[in-house]
């Protein structure tokens, strides 16, 4: 029998054109499509087969050969605000995520886009497609709202299994990741259907748990006729890092060379994919952090199995995903199925520990002792080493403007998308409710929805690109903005500005062709005076059009993308001892 990877290169075939004239009169209607949308958190842009990693991710890897790799694609640089750009359609500083909502600060709170929730000026893809006809279903991580009128059962989804925080313990101990009191152990909130739940405390692992919880909702409604809009969002591989021992197994050993060794071994994979051009240099990471060659031997071996932890997060997020699709493919309805994956933003190098009380609580209460590591009872980061190296060859992660940040990988599969190709122009997750309306066949509303004034789409839809029927998404002089945090970016045709607080970046606005230079390693910015200055008038239209607040020195806030401490604490726990965990 054949694997699914091999029945997914056999069964591809462009036979249902998605944008097709309409059928005439006397022949049978098209049948609509279903739409399976997923999305890992804090995946970085080399961290599958077919994106030069070394891990095992056969079924994704399987999509990218038969379906599309899109080598440009970009998200915020914080998961809330990709996963509201997702639903929406329309920038984060218009639909409530100008900042994260557990960092939204005192200038900031009150303010349009900044409620912390996706707000009423929204119509969620979810309840476009359920009013459109489609059964809409949801499990995973939401991270768009905590109270339960903010939930995905109040946002279009029928069904919804949701992990509505910005993370949590993958055990079943709904451990939750910030602590404002060291004595009172963080909870993370479930809800099904909007009403809060608790998990099981045995036999819970979140990326089969919420793959379980799907199948239940796809297989509950098989007799409806209705095609679905499936939502599978992990928390995988977002820390704590977490895996099941068979997994860990898998990679034992595999890391212990260190950083560079990966960082080079994964370049020129992706040299050999065709994904970046031949001379692409190594990015030998940013110098706020040490070099592998620094570390002591006990802090390696840590190191290394954190590395082993998260490779095995992955490898069983694939798995799951081939569930997904080995049901989807049972029913006889893969080949009428659209999939879209993608990572929510970089590799995460920052520090969780500098939020609240949170570092004494994990210290006090987390056995992280090397052994110990990915097992219940740790608390575990993936740290700036190895996720400069999941960012190659890109410059930082997570909570930066520069491309280890914002670019991330996705992959498009299904009828009528070319076969085994790689798209490197640019496209953005705004663009992905717009290109899933046109495959279902609804339509936005618009301005009016219900008798209330909403937003407008500010994303294109990349179908006519996906198929091979337009050289692009955007033009040359369209317009993409990004801020967080104070940190902010602009890309402009091939044009891109960026800027970043010290000691981090520059401090001022850098300037880069990022078609001829995606490592951002030649700031033009004083070499290329006027094309700054046409970019920062750019900037000026997009902080206007999005009501985006500048704050002065919010770039410098304390905390959690500006912690320096992670190999600090590293150095104690390395000398931990196992314990029992409360």
């Amino acid at each position: 029998m054949k694997t699914l990877p091999l029945l997914l290169a056999t069964l591809w075939a462009p036979a249902l054109a998605l944008a097709a004239p309409a059928a005439k009169p006397d022949s049978a209607p098209a049948k609509r499509p279903n739409i399976l949308l997923i999305v890992a958190d804090d995946l970085g842009y080399t961290d599958l087969g077919s994106f030069g990693a070394e891990i095992s991710t056969p079924n994704l890897d399987a999509l990218a050969r038969t379906g599309v790799r899109m080598t440009s694609f970009y998200a915020a640089p914080f998961c809330s605000p990709t996963r509201a750009m997702l639903m929406s359609g329309s920038d984060n500083h218009l639909v409530g995520f100008g900042d994260m909502a557990e960092l939204i600060t005192a200038e900031q709170k009150g303010k349009p886009g900044y409620e912390g929730y996706l707000n009423d000026r929204v119509v969620p893809m979810a309840q476009i497609l359920k009013d459109g006809g489609y059964r809409t279903l949801m499990a995973g991580k939401w991270h768009l709202g905590v109270p339960e009128q903010f939930s995905p059962a109040t946002r279009g989804f029928e069904q919804s299994y949701a992990m509505v925080m910005g993370g949590a313990s993958h055990w079943g101990d709904q451990s939750g990741i910030v602590a404002l009191d060291p004595d009172k152990p963080p909870k993370a909130v479930y809800r099904e259907n909007g009403k809060a739940i608790d998990i099981p405390r045995d036999g819970f692992y979140s990326s089969v748990a919420f793959t379980d919880k799907l199948l239940e909702y796809m297989k509950n409604g098989e007799d409806t006729g209705k095609p679905f809009f499936a939502y599978l969002a992990f928390t995988a591989p977002h820390w704590p890092l977490h895996a099941p021992d068979e997994d860990i197994a898998k990679y034992e050993g595999r890391y212990k060379e260190g950083y560079d060794r990966l960082r080079k071994e994964r370049l020129e994979r992706m040299k050999k994919l065709g994904l970046v051009p031949a001379d692409t240099p190594v990015y030998e990471g940013h110098p706020h952090w040490p070099r592998w060659d620094s570390l002591t031997p006990e802090q390696k071996a840590s190191e290394a199995r954190r590395m082993t932890v998260y490779a095995a997060m992955i490898d069983n997020m694939d798995r799951q995903i081939g569930r997904v699709l080995d049901y989807i493919k049972q029913k006889g309805e893969l080949d009428n199925t659209f999939v879209f994956f993608m990572s929510d933003n970089g590799a995460d190098g920052n520090s969780v520990y500098d939020v609240g009380r949170t570092r004494e609580w994990i210290h006090k209460d987390m056995d992280n002792s090397t052994a110990n590591i990915g097992k219940r009872g740790s608390f575990i980061e993936y740290g700036p080493g190895w996720a400069q190296v999941g960012s190659t060859p890109f410059k930082l992660y997570k909570s930066f403007m520069y491309e280890g940040g914002i670019s991330v990988p996705a992959i498009a599969w299904g009828p009528g998308i070319g076969g085994g190709t790689i798209k490197r122009e640019f496209a953005h997750v705004m663009d992905v409710a717009p290109t899933i309306y046109q495959i279902a066949g609804v339509n936005h509303p618009g301005t009016q929805y219900q008798g209330r004034e909403v937003l407008p789409l500010r994303g294109k839809s990349m179908l006519p690109y996906l198929q091979g029927k337009a050289p692009g998404v955007r033009g040359k002089n369209d317009v993409v903005g990004w801020e967080l945090g104070g940190r902010k970016a602009l890309r402009k045709g091939d044009w891109k500005i960026v800027y970043a607080n010290t000691p981090w970046g520059e401090g001022s606005w850098e300037l880069y062709n990022i078609t001829k230079d995606r490592t951002e390693s030649r700031n033009l910015a004083t070499a290329q005076p006027a094309k700054l200055k046409e970019l920062l008038a750019d900037w000026k239209q997009y902080v206007a059009e999005t009501g985006t607040l500048e704050i002065d020195n919010l770039a410098n806030r304390p905390g959690y993308s500006n912690g320096g401490k992670y190999y600090d604490d590293l150095s104690i726990e390395v000398k931990m001892q196992p314990r029992e965990v409360r």
